[in-house]
């Protein structure tokens, strides 16, 4: 189950504490994915999903990852693998109607119930004038090393307005 609020993603909730991060909207548009383990109920697979980037018009951000099956994974209650990779591409004219913050999450999306989120972050490079995706994952109480970072140079005459 994906959560799309503007400026506002759940990230944990338990009876204990609620946690949650202002973030642009950002909806993910699955592109393919395969079957890596077979189960009656739902196979584990690979996903690609397609995400643009809410603040900047022409730039997409491809994101692979791994996706549990069986009847977690169906519920909704599965965790699923930490592991990410990233691949941003300017698709389209770049346009960016405001200025960006120098870094700023782009999206989040949970990985399991309760847990897990993956995060995808945008930097900005101004010294050569390119944006910087980086993806990760963290929980509530320890984060993952495992990551991906990825960069889109802007196009000659654009300049990356920074606030």
């Amino acid at each position: 189950m994906k959560i799309a609020l503007p400026c506002a993603r759940v990230l944990a909730a338990t009876v204990f504490a609620a946690a949650s991060v202002c973030a642009p909207l950002a909806q993910a548009e699955e592109v393919a994915s395969v079957n890596t383990n077979f189960h009656i109920t739902g196979s584990d697979r690979v996903v690609v999903e397609a995400y643009d980037d809410p603040a900047v018009q022409g730039v997409t951000c491809y994101v692979s990852r791994a996706r549990t099956g069986g009847i977690k994974g169906t519920l909704g209650i599965a965790e699923d693998p930490t592991e990410a990779s990233i691949a941003c591409r300017q698709v389209g004219p770049v346009k960016i109607p405001e200025p960006l913050r120098q870094q700023a999450d782009v999206f989040t999306e949970r990985m399991s119930f309760i847990f897990k989120t993956l995060h995808v972050v945008r930097v900005v490079d101004t010294k050569r004038n390119t944006l910087v995706y980086l993806t990760y994952s963290d929980r509530v109480a320890t984060g993952s090393a495992k990551n991906s970072v990825t960069a889109v140079p802007m196009p000659a005459g654009t300049t990356i307005p920074v606030r």
